[in-house]
């Protein structure tokens, strides 16, 4: 079957469709349309890691993109971009601009990182990327919100075109009154959302919380998704999330959204049911 790095190559070749595979917590690689997308790609060694690293950033060597929703160390994995960085020499970097300085400052070329903000598209390495503000928090004690510098939101989901499907990466968020509005004008198929929720045992120890499953539901049907695909649930003993309560609760409702719960480093082809325009 080949290495991870070599089945991403294939599934880029695909024109009309895109590779997705989930490499733990957050972390998603995309391929398809001739171009490979990471978010969030947390691959360093950590002690309280359940799901080990399934790939090395040396093997990264064909990635375009690398986009970074915001600056927590398992979101931002510093070490692991400047990897990338070195294994895939044409490979572009976007972050929130509040938070560029952080990828140069790890040894990133200012020339390979593009600081984004929500409101307009950007083509980043034949890509089109549509940044969507997300809220949270650097700390329980300011979360949640925007976090914004001079009025620019540190905390950002994205909506990627890829092999002609669009799907919303929502980073780490709640919802808010916007939200659901922005995402669903962008016409995203595939949702891919964070379950693993908040409360106040995990706040007392400075975890800033998510959606939970009954929010990441019905926020997929209000952006409009035929796919639900569950992130940040499975890494740390502290902040886990069962995905199969997710499938439950959209089963019993009859909710108008698929659930599909992808395990570590199998990668699935999906193929768009609706066009999207730009």
């Amino acid at each position: 079957m080949g290495t991870l790095g070599q089945m991403l190559g294939d599934l880029a070749a695909r024109e009309h469709a895109v590779g997705l595979v989930r490499l733990g917590q957050a972390s998603i690689a995309l391929a398809g349309g001739g171009r490979i997308v990471l978010i969030d790609p947390f691959l360093s060694p950590h002690p309280d890691r359940l799901v080990p690293p399934p790939i090395t950033p040396d093997e990264l060597t064909m990635v375009d993109l690398v986009l970074v929703t915001h600056e927590h160390w398992d979101h931002l994995d510093a070490a692991a971009c400047v990897g990338i960085a070195r294994a895939a020499p044409q490979a572009l970097f976007a972050c929130p601009e509040p938070v560029v300085s952080q990828l140069t400052a790890a040894g990133i070329s200012e020339e390979r990182v593009r600081g984004v903000r929500p409101g307009r598209a950007y083509e980043l390495a034949g890509v089109t990327v549509w940044p969507v503000a997300a809220k949270h928090g650097l700390h329980t004690a300011d979360a949640y919100s925007f976090g914004e510098v001079n009025g620019v939101p540190r905390f950002l989901g994205y909506v990627v075109e890829l092999g002609g499907v669009r799907l919303y990466h929502a980073g780490d968020t709640i919802v808010y009154d916007e939200l659901g509005e922005t995402v669903r004008a962008l016409e995203p198929q595939v949702a891919l959302l964070p379950i693993n929720g908040r409360d106040w045992y995990r706040e007392r120890e400075d975890i800033v919380g998510n959606l939970d499953i009954r929010e990441a539901a019905h926020l997929a049907v209000e952006i409009g998704a035929e796919l639900l695909v569950p992130l940040h649930y499975d890494m740390f003993a502290v902040n886990l999330a069962d995905p199969g309560a997710l499938v439950r609760y959209v089963h019993d409702r009859q909710l108008p959204v698929n659930v599909l719960v992808l395990q570590v480093a199998r990668p699935v082809l999906l193929q768009p049911v609706r066009t999207v325009g730009r």
